[in-house]
């Protein structure tokens, strides 16, 4: 009956870690589906602002539709350097892209490399506390910040579409 027990409490030890690893899994899974539609609204957005609206503004003191696009990209890319062990990137984020079309490359290349960063960090260097301008947080949460800091920036050009009467594109959750 003893080892019964310690043979039953083992198998639950062992099922429950299983359970753990696949939760972790799934849910970067679950992460990086999310990370893809969110390049993929990025670049409808960017696809529903005319050529001769670019570099629109609301306001003076505002970013212009240009710069809030390009500035979701850059900072994916820079933060991703600098706080997610990023490697070096095969592009300048400090571009200025001039046409959609190079907008949408730049978009995408920085998407992309935000992505790769992402999905190689480790679970150890995923809870891993490091210093940032928010404070110290885990890697972890440096991500969520990344994705919300884009999900901003990009809301802000979906209203500069819609200051200009165009119907902005539909919101893809995931």
């Amino acid at each position: 009956m003893k080892n019964t027990s310690i043979l039953l409490g083992i198998l639950l030890a062992l099922v429950w870690v299983g359970q753990k690893e696949a939760f972790a899994q799934t849910n970067m899974e679950e992460f990086l589906a999310k990370w893809e539609n969110g390049k993929q609204f990025t670049l409808e957005v960017v696809d529903k602002m005319p050529n001769e609206l670019l570099d629109y503004k609301p306001h003076e003191s505002a970013m212009s539709f240009r710069e809030q696009v390009t500035h979701v990209g850059a900072s994916i890319a820079n933060m991703s350097k600098g706080f997610l062990n990023g490697a070096d990137m095969p592009f300048d984020p400090g571009a200025k892209p001039e046409s959609k079309e190079d907008i949408k490359k730049f978009i995408s290349a920085c998407y992309d490399y935000g992505r790769g960063t992402i999905s190689s960090l480790s679970e150890a260097e995923l809870a891993e506390e490091i210093e940032t301008f928010v404070g110290k947080i885990t890697r972890r949460q440096m991500i969520s910040f990344i994705d919300d800091h884009a999900t901003h920036h990009r809301g802000a050009a979906i209203s500069y579409i819609r200051s200009n009467g165009i119907t902005p594109p539909g919101f893809r959750g995931s």
